[in-house]
């Protein structure tokens, strides 16, 4: 059985007086608040969204 990789995704910043994409890509990967912590799968479509908010989330490999 092979183990998915995961990415562990922190907001750390408010979407407040941001454009709406950014604030609906927050919404997209689960985080509705600061320090709000989410385990997602490691796809390119999360990667992607990631890289779109790069500057109010922070990121952490779960191996």
């Amino acid at each position: 059985m092979t183990k998915k990789k995961t990415l562990v995704v922190t907001q750390v910043a408010s979407p407040i007086r941001r454009p709406k994409i950014q604030r609906a890509i927050l919404k997209g990967l689960g985080l509705f608040g600061i320090g709000q912590t989410r385990e997602l799968e490691d796809t390119s479509s999360i990667r992607g969204m990631i890289a779109k908010v790069s500057h109010m989330v922070k990121v952490a490999d779960n191996a």
